[in-house]
């Protein structure tokens, strides 16, 4: 199934419900789909044919799923990116993508311009005017399943950012598995707030469309709005990465959202803490943990998180996984006995699977070994077969010749109550190679010193003396992502300020 005939069917199925809502246009899907088809027309009048990549730049929202949406009709290739890239981690996107066109709106044009991109450059309201002023749609195109339907490109937490083409299969399986795995009703609204450049702002969008439901664009988080939106919009549907969630609880609102009752996370992990109190504020029909990533959309589904909070699950609808030996390069056949720590492999049989990364056969060779896409997370299965991931290959800690593990040390300093949020990592030490590290974000209005001296009194209450971090360090932030994932780099780095530090 192509994405083109996705949306034209559900516009044929409910012509009249409202597709589109939020901050931008109101759009049923009758109008929808031909203000895709308009939009389509423009982009093919400004030179865009079949099979060319399509840089997109700007807020989310309502004009950046539409230019998304007729992309696909034209036969063209997305690539939404990041807003949160700088001129140098740009430069190299639009080098490697080899754009025919850079569609932007004006927050970031200049950053176009200032990575080379002037002559490609479109501002979005050209495309709108042009669209508007012919009022002619593009012909019919073609479209086959197999055909690149969007390049994502990785965060780069570590490296340069990667581009993951995925086909309008791999796009449209991704989003049935999500709408089952999730348990989204028939035209159910659904909040549009995390980025069409990530995976998850892709999956909430194709899923509205799939469902007949209703997708509440936001162009950026802002938690007062969004809250807004919820009450305003009934929404029925989340699926967000756990410090949204934590900003929507501090609105001191999200009990009044009666008509809230199904919630999914993914990106980061999820405090139990957390989910303890989203379960007490709005009650969930369903609370779903997924556990995927760019490349193949679902490794993992934990269907209950309030049964087993931070439960990873098993393996999604479309998935096949397997815990192998965590040692690098270790045969794909060579799994783990149960209880023990491996790492976690994903067949590439799926139907959400990549294909491999755009021109990157260093990558491809480095994760994708024998059928069997190699993730580089860490999870251990309990009695019951459900994964408990903890943590990634590249966070492993050696500290004095053993291995430590930053997810499981975060997991409970987080139950600590100054503690607002915290981050493990290993810093050079001379005794220990390198000292496991907590960097705690205290409370609002304690005492940084207070709250590091309170962070080391608590792990040697609850930890074991091997996981007790050997500095504490008080900060304003852990630095994330734009959507969520904690940047380790950056406080191994030295990039941070301390409040306050205490060392065992």
């Amino acid at each position: 199934m192509d994405l083109v005939t996705t949306l034209r069917w559900a516009a044929e199925r409910t012509p009249e419900r409202v597709a589109v809502a939020g901050t931008g246009r109101r759009l049923t899907y009758r109008e929808w789909d031909a203000r895709t088809d308009l939009l389509a027309g423009a982009l093919h009048r400004s030179g865009v044919l079949p099979g060319d990549r399509v840089v997109l730049l700007m807020h989310g929202g309502e004009q950046l799923a539409s230019l998304h949406l007729a992309l696909q009709k034209l036969g063209a290739v997305s690539v939404p990116l990041s807003t949160r890239f700088g001129v140098e981690e740009l430069t190299y996107c639009l080098g490697d993508a080899a754009p025919r066109l850079v569609v932007a709106d004006p927050a970031h044009s200049d950053r176009v311009v200032a990575a080379g991109g002037e002559s490609l450059l479109r501002l979005v309201a050209e495309i709108d005017a042009l669209a508007e002023r012919s009022a002619e749609p593009a012909g019919p195109v073609a479209v086959d399943e197999t055909a690149t339907s969007v390049m994502l490109y990785t965060s780069g937490t570590t490296g340069k950012p990667k581009g993951v083409p995925r086909t309008h299969r791999a796009e449209h399986s991704a989003a049935v598995a999500h709408v089952m795995q999730t348990r989204q009703r028939q035209g159910v609204s659904a909040l549009g707030v995390m980025p069409l450049f990530h995976t998850m702002g892709l999956r909430t969008l194709l899923a509205s469309i799939i469902v007949g439901g209703t997708w509440v664009g936001q162009p950026a988080f802002d938690a007062e709005e969004s809250m807004q939106l919820i009450l305003d919009e009934r929404i029925g549907s989340l699926y967000l990465v756990p410090t949204i969630y934590w900003a929507l609880l501090r609105t001191g609102r999200l009990a009044e959202a009666r008509t809230l009752d199904n919630l999914a996370y993914a990106g980061a992990a999820m405090t139990p803490s957390l989910a303890e109190k989203l379960v007490d504020e709005v009650g969930p029909a369903s609370f779903v943990n997924h556990f995927g990533s760019t490349e193949i959309y679902t490794f993992t589904i934990g269907p209950d998180v309030a049964a087993k909070p931070g439960c990873a699950g098993r393996a999604g609808l479309f998935s096949r996984v397997r815990l192998i030996a965590p040692d690098a390069g270790a045969p794909v056949d060579e799994l783990v006995k149960p209880g023990e720590q491996g790492q976690v492999i994903v067949s590439m049989d799926s139907m959400e699977a990549f294909g491999g990364y755009w021109q990157r056969p260093d990558a491809n060779a480095k994760s994708i070994r024998e059928g069997w896409y190699h993730t580089g997370d860490l999870a251990v299965a309990d009695d019951d077969g459900d994964l408990w991931v903890s943590g990634r290959t590249d966070d492993m800690i050696n500290s004095g010749g053993e291995n430590v593990y930053p997810d499981e040390i975060e997991s409970v300093l987080a139950r600590c109550p100054e503690i607002d949020d915290v981050c493990v990592v290993g810093l050079p030490d001379e005794r220990w190679g390198h000292a496991v590290s907590a960097f705690v974000v205290p409370v609002p209005g304690a005492d940084p010193m207070a709250t590091a001296e309170r962070a080391m009194a608590f792990a040697r209450e609850n930890l074991p003396s091997l996981k007790r971090p050997k500095r504490v360090i008080a900060v304003d932030s852990v630095p994330r992502s734009g959507v969520g994932k904690t940047l380790r780099r950056t406080l191994v780095a030295g990039e941070y300020e301390s409040r306050g530090e205490l060392r065992a």
